[in-house]
């Protein structure tokens, strides 16, 4: 048995069923055994690549979509640009680059990383520029308190699918939790609750469900972001959440396992797969505009994108291309905003104060 299979034999046994999200918690992030907390899961070589891994474009649309909330911000003369969970650190490293092109906001930012992964920690140490001075923090909470009231610009891309979700499923007493049980013979398995959980905590909108039907909600999700409002709310700044994930509350099983790029059972490989769900997008939206602040969105990935200009940057990268990077560049143009790839099941959505005008990648239609 490998070792993370084994602590958490161990731990049910001591402490009885763990909830999916407890069971998350601990295959991404145990200490000594987590998927994060030991290696580096993005690329070929790894699990799953993302989209700054994908082309330098997607992260330069994000630096110039800062860029010009800083300009109408009025160019304060320091800002604070924060990444939830910044993998190797290549959409930080895009991002800031596109942002040179602005007079005066290179020298006025303030870099941060929130990521607890000491081995994504030292790639990113290698590939932020150490002349920024960035800073690594734990919680985006560690940021907050260091800043002391500064405006920020902050991103999240592909942060909130990673958060542990509570599960529940519709029976005719109610919902009842999902929870990781034991066979007889120790091994992992599924169950259920044998009592309801309090109906408050599923959506109000899921309440008339089907029977079997299974609710997803995300409580690290929606403290993390109702903290990042209020923040905003009072303080000033914009953040920008790019996820795949869905506009409306719905029901369904989103969680999946992969390994090795290829789908595997959720419980086969704990701390050795990557454990994702659906980001709801709706949910997210409501506990933004509860704590304050402004929301866009959520619109597809591909859709913000040639908002932003990504056509026109492509256009320009293949002007000084060989044949062979015309390609690569055609090929990532296609699978960032192609709907038929991550143009439309990634989302992106926006949150800025309420004095913030001008902000780019959504039509009017798409603010509410």
């Amino acid at each position: 048995m490998k070792t993370l299979d084994s602590y958490l034999v161990k731990l049910i046994k001591a402490q009885g069923p763990l909830s999916i999200a407890g069971y998350m918690a601990e295959a991404l992030g145990n200490d000594r055994h987590g998927y994060y907390m030991k290696q580096d899961p993005f690329g070929a070589k790894g699990d799953f690549t993302t989209a700054p891994e994908i082309s330098q474009m997607f992260g330069e649309m994000i630096g110039l979509w800062h860029a010009t909330n800083w300009l109408n911000m009025g160019s304060p003369a320091e800002i604070h640009l924060i990444e939830l969970g910044p993998g190797r650190g290549t959409l930080m490293q895009d991002a800031l680059r596109a942002m040179k092109v602005v007079h005066g906001l290179r020298e006025a930012t303030r870099v941060h990383m929130v990521e607890m992964s000491p081995a994504l920690r030292k790639i990113q140490q290698q590939n932020i520029p150490a002349e920024l001075t960035p800073h690594w923090h734990n919680r985006i909470g560690d940021v907050f308190r260091q800043i002391d009231g500064a405006p920020v610009l902050l991103i999240a891309n592909e942060f909130f699918d990673a958060l542990p979700v509570r599960q529940f499923q519709k029976k005719d007493r109610g919902w009842h939790e999902r929870l990781i049980s034991l066979t007889q013979d120790e091994k992992l398995t599924l169950t259920l609750a044998p009592v309801p959980s309090p109906e408050k905590l599923i959506p109000a909108a899921l309440h008339r469900a089907e029977e079997d039907s299974i609710a997803e909600i995300c409580p690290v999700g929606e403290n993390i972001l109702m903290e990042i409002s209020e923040y905003i709310s009072k303080h000033g700044g914009a953040g920008i959440i790019a996820d795949y994930g869905h506009d409306r509350h719905g029901t369904g099983d989103t969680l999946q396992a992969l390994k090795s790029h290829e789908y595997c059972d959720i419980l086969q490989d704990p701390g050795d797969a990557d454990l994702t769900t659906h980001v709801n997008f709706q949910r997210l939206k409501e506990v933004a505009e509860e704590a304050g602040g402004r929301v866009y969105g959520p619109v597809g990935q591909g859709a913000f994108l040639k908002h932003l200009g990504i056509d026109a940057r492509a256009n320009t990268l293949m002007a000084q291309a060989n044949a062979t990077q015309k390609k690569d560049i055609t090929a990532a143009l296609h699978r960032l905003t192609d709907k038929a790839e991550m143009g439309h099941l990634f989302k992106v959505m926006a949150l800025t104060d309420a004095n913030l005008g001008g902000v780019i990648g959504f039509s009017t239609d798409e603010h509410k």
